[in-house]
């Protein structure tokens, strides 16, 4: 099967289009026919070597975690699925070795949803890491109706969803972006404000007495301004920053594969509530050049690799 790897730590140049045998498929998982993947940060930092004290890695190794596809062969023991079933999901195993960024991937069945009929495969494909980080988040906040919650990143990946998962959920969301993304974060559901000197005050001004929940997923020390932004008794959590565990109740998050919770984001994007913005959509052998444009930042939603 064509397949981008990697021999070594290093920049996107280490990406390579090579040919690699189909992938086995233990008993409680499924082959997928990989129609498009999607990329995000953490694809770039597993290829610089930044999780190899928390990782196993085998080299050469196929980037990717995000998917959409179809089965195209089940293990022994997989109830939940048949061939031809279209899938998507956030293919994390417990070892870098064999991602998605191929035509074939060996996926447990834990880490896979059917695909929202509402979606194409490219924009499935952009939401299983990004809309789990903002759902999971979102729930360990404890976010509520009626609450305001502040999403720092809002134009991003994971901040575009996490926007319009509280706002079905009925909070009021104020989210963070640059000048030029408020016009796509107020179409989202949010209130934009600017990011940078001057939160705080721009925040207040909007939010009095504070907000409810902040949820970080751009940095920049939002973190260290959340006891100036949080109303008595709220929540931060952060995806960027493990110093929000030393705040009171703060959460420092890792996502996790779900079925269950791709299986309500899936229900959330068949109902109009989810809307997916992909960026650009390449081919799997411009996968370097997909890499290079998350990494150089700007990007609106995701960045999409097409598998033909």
């Amino acid at each position: 099967m064509r397949a981008i790897t990697y021999d070594r730590h290093g920049g996107a140049d280490v990406l390579q289009l090579t040919d690699q045998p189909v992938p086995p498929v233990g008993p409680d998982a499924v082959l997928v026919r990989v129609h498009a993947a999607a990329v995000n940060p953490v694809d770039l930092y597993v290829r610089a070597g930044g999780l190899d004290a928390l990782m196993a890695i085998q080299f050469p190794v196929v980037p990717g975690w995000d998917v959409a596809g179809v089965v195209e062969r089940v293990g022994l023991d997989v109830p939940e699925l048949a061939v031809g079933d279209e899938v998507f999901g956030y293919v994390r195993k417990d070892w870098v070795h064999g991602g998605t960024f191929a035509e074939y991937v060996a996926a447990p069945v834990r880490t896979l949803a059917r695909k929202p009929a509402a979606l194409s495969f490219e924009a499935a494909a952009a939401v299983p890491l990004a809309g789990l980080t903002a759902y999971q988040t979102i729930v360990r906040s404890g976010l509520g109706a009626g609450q305001t919650v502040l999403v720092h990143g809002a134009s991003g990946g994971v901040g575009s969803f996490a926007v319009q998962i509280a706002r079905s959920l009925g909070a009021r969301v104020i989210g963070t972006a640059s000048d030029r993304n408020h016009e796509y974060v107020r179409g989202l559901g949010a209130e934009p404000v600017a990011h940078g000197d001057g939160l705080v005050e721009r925040v207040r001004a909007l939010a009095p007495g504070g907000v409810d929940v902040l949820l970080d997923y751009a940095g920049h020390g939002v973190v260290a301004d959340a006891p100036r932004l949080l109303a008595p008794g709220g929540a931060a959590v952060s995806v960027i920053d493990a110093s929000v565990r030393e705040l009171p109740g703060g959460i420092y998050a890792w996502v996790r594969p779900s079925s269950s919770d791709l299986a309500e984001l899936a229900r959330l994007a068949d109902d109009g509530a989810l809307r997916v913005h992909v960026d650009r959509v390449l081919d799997l052998e411009e996968a370097a050049e997909a890499h290079r444009l998350v990494e150089a930042g700007g990007v609106r939603g995701k960045v999409v690799v097409r598998v033909r």
